[in-house]
């Protein structure tokens, strides 16, 4: 049972959205409180949890499609689609009444905005257009700005939007590897794929340029602190050397730290 329910919440990216509204949080100058802290990570973490689960219930035919998927618990007959949906609706309850504690009415309706964008027009457009990963992105750029909202900020203050976008950016090349990866798996299933032509594929490595430049507006607009400036102008630099060395394999593996980077970078602003 432990393991449907690892499989149905899929905790690594649940903690990783988690880490993202962590990096908004300490974006804000504002005193960090422990406490408010902890209940932004697993409220988040919950939120993106529950919306997992939602999303296997709503993806269960294609999951049986697809060898990655296909062991998952509602594919294999381990959970029914109304024991997922009540898992999940669970989860996301407990996300939104923990951001609504600590952070108001902001934050929680932030994150409901994500998962009703997440479910509702992502989820039924990956089946029809490619384009559907560029949307879908939109999502993963919410957590930091739930994160900074909790702290006091503004969704509208720039710094909060230029950690937001920088995240936006970074999920197009994270996803399209994930998708290389498993291409096969993905047409089987009969889900269009993202930068499938060599014309396509120079768009990708365009877009990492853009990841990169974008991870240097933070310090030139003084966003990064002066004793976290160094280390963070150090960290993409990785990037831009396995880009040009055009090693999938390498970047993927750089990417999904990317978040976890930028906001352990982040909190040393505030030491």
């Amino acid at each position: 049972m432990i393991a449907s329910l690892l499989k149905l919440f899929r905790p690594r990216l649940a903690l990783l959205n988690g880490v993202a509204a962590l990096g908004g949080y300490l974006l804000h100058p504002a005193a960090v409180h422990v406490i408010s802290l902890v209940a932004l990570f697993f409220g988040v973490a919950l939120l993106a949890a529950g919306g997992s689960a939602i999303n296997q219930v709503l993806e269960r035919d294609l999951d049986r499609l697809m060898v990655r998927t296909s062991r998952r618990p509602l594919p294999r007959g381990d959970l029914t689609p109304f024991s997922g949906t009540v898992l999940g609706s669970f989860a996301i309850m407990g996300g939104l009444m923990l951001l609504a504690a600590f952070g108001g009415l902001l934050p929680p309706l932030l994150g409901a905005a994500a998962l009703c964008w997440y479910l509702a027009v992502y989820t039924p457009l990956k089946r029809r257009t490619s384009l559907a990963l560029a949307l879908g992105a939109v999502c993963g750029a919410v957590p930091p700005l739930i994160g900074w909202c909790l702290a006091g900020g503004s969704p509208a203050d720039y710094r909060a939007m230029l950690l937001a976008g920088l995240l936006f950016l970074w999920q197009i090349p994270h996803f399209w590897l994930f998708q290389r990866r498993h291409a096969a798996d993905y047409r089987s299933a009969g889900i269009p794929l993202f930068c499938s032509s060599v014309r396509e594929a120079g768009l990708f490595w365009l877009w990492m340029l853009a990841l990169i430049a974008a991870a240097m507006l933070l310090p030139a607009f003084g966003i990064i602190g002066r004793h976290a400036a160094f280390w963070y102008a150090v960290f993409p630099m990785p990037l831009a050397v396995i880009s040009l060395a055009r090693s999938e394999r390498f970047l993927f593996s750089y990417l999904n730290l990317f978040p976890l980077l930028v906001t352990v970078t982040l909190s040393l602003g505030h030491y």
